[in-house]
């Protein structure tokens, strides 16, 4: 060939690719959709267009794996069967290079209308840049069937790198088994995140879910419990131990092992939990001798409190068994963490046990708390002498933390920075923005979830580094971490919709630099992926599209102002009011919707002019109490005191999420308060707003009394309700309502008692959010 004809054939395919690259789309960065938000990037003029001649420049099996993601999602969505290759043509393929100067973890990426480079130093940089390309093509890319799109990027020079080395979601499979299909499925997931650590809690009180070889009867007793799924957790019944376990599940080695290597090639490191002393109800009914009593326990099927059945910490043979154990669990995990759990451990047996009385002074100790100390202890020098670091919850502080420990920091961030301060390692993992399985959404529209509301935007918020750190002592904090506990999640699907998109706001709470935060601007990223969400099929909750009001009263004018938003700040929200018809006569919503009488108030929110979703639905009920004066005999909890002076008579009802501000609470005391309407007024009727939670300690009131004055000193009786108490397994609203004879009245009393007298109950909340006078 001359080097003429070699020229004009160069030439000639620089030609034929520019055509090939054509596209009328001028990218901006609203265009650029990658969650989590990349460190740099620089849009150039122009496109990649991907082909079915494109190739793709791997030289090491690191770089491989990477693109494989992209070769193995070309063949379903475009039908096209990609090659890799050693060397570069002239055009027409994407090319991945070692730059040793990138620290781990980090990518670029360059495009141009020929080629794409990526750079990175190891295999997680790779794997990143991928993952970034992959958000760059169009979301068809995840469709399982052919797409006819076009399959280009814009031209781009992104520089990327983690802000945080942890960035984790834990799996709890013990309260419910998931298998490995569905963990293997998450971390797909997580990859697709760049989240680099799976946490799996692998023992509980509930069910064992780890096959070790020298301790068979972990699995075949263990792993199975009594089935009584038909009931609500905290309502399950005691289980006799000779009753046989059928609900359950364990994972056996070779499962976890492929688990681990699959995880490998993903970029996530697989961490395991096995807890100690406490959450062991499971390894007991296996093996009683492991308590202080050594009596024979039932696995419990649902909620355990206190936890009183634990290891116990005087017999030698307790460490053997858990050294044996964890030793095999090495085998299996090559991290280089382990996860002891160590909370919540009620430690009675010990305070008791000849055992552990007598190791208590052989090793000098004060008392128990000491004593778990001296356990953790003991446990991380055998975790250090085999290579490896131990994790626990906060609660490994009490006593004394060990020299080495990493604190994982559940009940705020506060064991974090004590951790921090001692100079050892944290993770944060505060309850108020991590714990996924919390709602997500207005309870009353929401599966059945734990705890109260942790929106999307919320988890957006959380930042792992407390301003009370040091510089130096910043840096022992490693990153944060995502907790599904599963008591209220029996399934997969309901497990994958706790978790998304919660854990796209968190990824880049954990991944992208701080300054470039904004919810605003994430929020529409938000959207595009959970399109993409949809070819994955994953089950992700749509909850930050519901309508949610903010009301404020207007005390002068006895007036309400209504506001209407969900989580996304741009949102066609309509509303009618009364009888209204949402599909005809919805107005726009632009400003708050003042109203001063009953008024029922409708939205929806719209897209191309149809409404979609959940239709909200709040009733604004005015009554003869409305913006008068309450004097409290006894004063509302500083925890819960709503909108103070007025909250019982604004028109605002609470919802079932107990910290939405509307709700007024009294702790261990009777709730006394009188109401002055200004005048004498005629009424017949009182009606008392209240609620129950009985896992956060809030009770409907068991006698509640209605008192009437014309002088605010003489009151007489005009009603009195006497309730039972009863066990709710679920959160409630109700009215009470006490009617009497017609009646003038200035002054309208009310007091709410609660009698704990036989119930066993020890800590009392009385929430109430309106009181209606009529």
């Amino acid at each position: 060939m001359t080097k003429r004809l070699q020229l004009f054939l160069f030439i000639l395919s620089i030609v034929l690719s520019a055509c090939q690259s054509k596209s009328s789309k001028v990218y901006t960065e609203s265009d650029i959709n990658i969650i989590p938000k990349v460190e740099s990037i620089k849009i150039t003029e122009g496109v990649f267009q991907f082909d079915e001649n494109t190739v793709f420049i791997a030289a090491v099996e690191t770089q491989k794996t990477a693109v494989q993601l992209l070769i193995d999602k070309f063949k379903e969505a475009a039908g096209w069967n990609l090659n890799i290759k050693a060397v570069s043509p002239d055009s027409n393929y994407v090319k991945l290079t070692k730059d040793e100067s990138l620290e781990s973890e980090t990518y670029t990426i360059e495009s141009s209308v020929s080629h794409v480079d990526i750079k990175a130093s190891d295999a997680s940089g790779f794997l990143y840049a991928v993952q970034s390309l992959r958000q760059l093509l169009p979301i068809e890319i995840e469709s399982k069937t052919i797409a006819d799109v076009d399959w280009e990027i814009p031209n781009v020079q992104i520089k990327d790198g983690p802000r945080f080395k942890w960035r984790g979601l834990m799996l709890d499979l013990s309260r419910h088994f998931f298998d490995k299909d569905y963990i293997l499925e998450t971390i797909d997931m997580l990859a697709l995140h760049k989240l680099n650590i799976l946490h799996l809690h692998l023992v509980d009180d509930q069910g064992w879910r780890i096959e070790i070889k020298k301790y068979p009867k972990l699995t075949e007793v263990g792993s199975w419990r009594v089935d009584q799924e038909h009931l609500p957790w905290n309502s399950r019944k005691d289980n006799d131990p000779n009753e046989k376990g059928t609900y359950g599940g364990f994972l056996t080695q070779n499962e976890l092992k492929e688990i681990v290597a699959y995880a490998a090639l993903k970029g996530v490191e697989v961490v395991p939990e096995i807890e100690m002393p406490a959450h062991v109800s499971s390894a007991i009914a296996a093996y009683p001798e492991l308590s202080c009593h050594g009596n024979s326990i039932a696995i419990p099927s649902g909620a355990l409190w206190p936890i009183t059945d634990i290891y116990c910490a005087g017999k030698e043979s307790t460490f053997e068994f858990l050294e044996n154990v964890l030793l095999e669990v090495m085998e299996i995990f090559p991290s280089k963490y382990i996860h002891i759990g160590g909370d919540e451990a009620t430690k009675t047996n010990w305070e008791t046990c000849p055992f552990c009385k007598k190791r208590i002074k052989q090793e000098g100790l004060e008392n128990v708390e000491e004593l778990q100390s001296y356990f953790i202890k003991r446990m991380e020098k055998f975790i250090n002498s085999k290579g490896k670091k131990l994790i626990g919850w906060d609660e490994i502080l009490e006593g004394g933390l060990a020299p080495d420990a990493t604190v994982m920091s559940w009940r705020g961030v506060r064991g974090g920075i004590e951790a921090a301060k001692h100079g050892n390692d944290a993770i944060m993992s505060p309850v108020g923005y991590c714990y996924f399985d919390y709602y997500q959404g207005p309870p009353e529209l929401e599966p059945q979830a734990a705890g109260p509301v942790t929106t999307v935007s919320k988890v957006y918020q959380f930042e792992p580094i407390v301003e009370v750190l040091a510089k130096e002592e910043e840096k022992h904090v490693l990153g944060g971490q995502a907790n599904v506990w599963a008591e209220h999640i029996p399934t997969e699907e309901h497990s994958q919709y706790m978790i998304f998109p919660r854990l796209t706001a968190l990824s880049e709470a954990l991944w992208s630099p701080k300054d470039a935060k904004d919810w605003d601007e994430f929020s529409g990223r938000l959207k595009s992926i959970m399109n993409r969400y949809e070819y994955l099929d994953i089950n992700y909750a749509k909850s930050a599209f519901i309508i949610t009001s903010e009301v404020e009263a207007d005390i002068e004018s006895k007036s309400v102002a209504l506001s209407l938003s969900n989580e996304f700040p741009v949102s066609d929200i309509r509303y009618v009011l009364d009888d209204g018809n949402i599909n005809s006569e919805a107005i726009k919503f632009t400003e708050p919707i003042v109203v001063n009488k009953t008024t029922t108030i409708k939205a929806s929110l719209f897209e191309n002019d149809n409404p979609t979703g959940i239709v909200f639905s709040e009733a604004i009920t005015f009554h003869d109490g409305v913006a008068n004066k309450v004097n409290y005999e006894t004063k509302y909890h500083e925890r819960y005191k709503g909108t103070e002076a007025f909250n019982l008579v604004n028109t605002l009802r609470g919802t079932k999420n107990f910290r939405d501000g509307r709700w007024q609470a009294w702790l261990n005391e009777d709730a006394k308060f009188t109401i002055d309407l200004g005048e004498e007024k005629s009424i017949s009727k009182v009606t008392i707003g209240s609620m129950v939670n009985d896992r956060n300690s809030i009770y409907y009131p068991t006698e509640i009394s209605v008192l009437v004055s014309s002088d605010g000193d003489n009151f007489t009786e005009v009603g009195n309700l006497e309730m039972h108490f009863e066990a709710r397994t679920e959160p409630e609203l109700k009215d009470f309502v006490v009617d009497f004879k017609k009646q003038m009245a200035k002054y309208v009393k009310v007091e709410a008692k609660f009698s704990n007298k036989g119930t066993g109950i020890k800590e009392v909340w009385l929430f109430m959010d309106e009181i209606l006078i009529n």
